[in-house]
């Protein structure tokens, strides 16, 4: 009231405001409100990154796009870098889980044989894949430096979502894959609807994008993990160790143990600026694994099932090309592993969770709706269970 003064200082406070709307990130703050923790779901022992998302990571940035037309298509892009640099030049170490192989997941056998990465992940939809390396590729081949590349090994995952989307349209472009790559941003990351996460189904509730980190001590070596998942799969949902798909009444093999059917995948993808290789990456993909198993997944034999786990640590980054001979790095221990298992098993399972918090309810082709997860139903069986923490 003393600043404003007179029309012209009442003026300038409302431009002033106005200014300052652009840098509120809405979307992002809808987003968290949304999550689990905000309703006092606590999972795991170890303490969260500053936004729970797989972007606590230093360097990881997350990109999404989201295409939405009418009711009959409800797919998108989805993006994760783990450098700000070009990861072709500055590959890092990667290792890949495969849970079940029921999927399509390219560029598998090259991380496998090498144990590197040397693009960002992209995630989308099953009959998208195909645009989406070629989208990956020429990204990689505009990038300075890349000039004389001539073969790039795209990682790029998927899960069907044509429950609900008109995936025989193929209405991805390798412009929308572009721009997934191009928004890709730190902080807080959008879940839910969005993105890879537009049109999957998880427990046969709306599924989506979850995201969700974990933070070591700093004695045992600061480091953090960050996972991002895109869930579209099936079982009988569990939230924090509760049996919530069967107090709500829907779960697998409810009706007709013979007949049912409920076939899906999960995308799971892994940083951590933890100093590790492939081989101990991959073993920390397979904890991620059981993160996903504790949410009541069954593991169903249509659902692909896959796990990539990136180390981001700087001092293990592989450089195309070098005077060297030898590469020279220092690892974590095999005897020290067991806590970032936890941390890995921890974020998966929370981002799962994160993902069906934040979705909403879908408009399907067909005629279908694909409801989103009742929360206070979900809250009020956890509290019989007494497995909230009231905020």
């Amino acid at each position: 009231p003393g600043y404003v003064k007179n029309r012209k200082n009442l003026l300038r406070a409302v431009l002033s405001i106005f200014a300052l709307l652009p840098l509120m990130n809405c979307q992002n703050t809808d987003a968290q409100m949304k999550r689990a923790r905000d309703y006092g779901i606590e999972i795991g022992i170890l303490r969260t990154g500053r936004h729970n998302a797989i972007t606590d990571v230093p360097g990881v940035k997350v990109g999404h796009f989201t295409l939405r037309e009418g009711d009959s298509v409800n797919t998108g892009v989805t993006a994760i870098l783990p450098h700000d640099g070009n990861v072709f030049q500055e590959k890092v170490p990667a290792g890949i889980f495969v849970a079940n192989g029921f999927g399509k997941l390219t560029g598998y056998t090259q991380v496998e044989e090498l144990g590197n990465l040397e693009t960002p992940v992209v995630l989308t939809n099953t009959l998208s894949v195909s645009t989406a390396v070629a989208a990956v590729v020429e990204h990689t081949l505009s990038q300075p430096g890349n000039e004389r590349v001539t073969s790039v090994n795209a990682v790029v995952g998927e899960t069907n979502d044509a429950r609900i989307n008109d995936i025989r349209g193929r209405h991805i472009t390798t412009g929308h894959v572009l721009e997934a790559i191009r928004s890709a941003a730190g902080g807080p990351v959008a879940e839910g609807n969005v993105g890879a996460g537009t049109g999957t189904v998880c427990f046969g509730f709306k599924g989506g994008i979850g995201t969700a980190s974990r933070v070591l001590p700093a004695a045992r070596g600061g480091y953090t993990v960050g996972v991002l998942v895109q869930t579209n799969y099936g079982g009988i949902l569990h939230v924090n160790g509760v049996p919530v798909g069967q107090e709500l009444g829907r779960y697998a093999f409810r009706s007709n143990l013979d007949e049912y059917r409920e076939d899906g995948s999960c995308m799971i993808v892994v940083m951590t600026d933890a100093p590790l290789t492939a081989r101990n990456l991959k073993r920390l993909g397979s904890r991620a694994f059981a993160g996903m198993m504790r949410t009541g997944a069954s593991g169903s034999n249509g659902s692909g099932d896959y796990i990539i786990a990136v180390s981001t640590a700087e001092e293990l980054r592989i450089p195309y090309s070098s005077g060297s001979m030898y590469e020279e790095w220092r690892e974590v221990r095999n005897d020290e592993m067991d806590l970032l298992f936890q941390a890995a098993a921890e974020a998966t399972e929370e981002a799962v969770v994160n993902s069906l918090f934040a979705a909403e309810t879908a408009r399907a082709r067909n005629g279908m709706t694909i409801q989103a997860l009742p929360v206070e139903e979900t809250l009020r069986i956890l509290r019989k269970y007494n497995r909230l923490t009231e905020k």
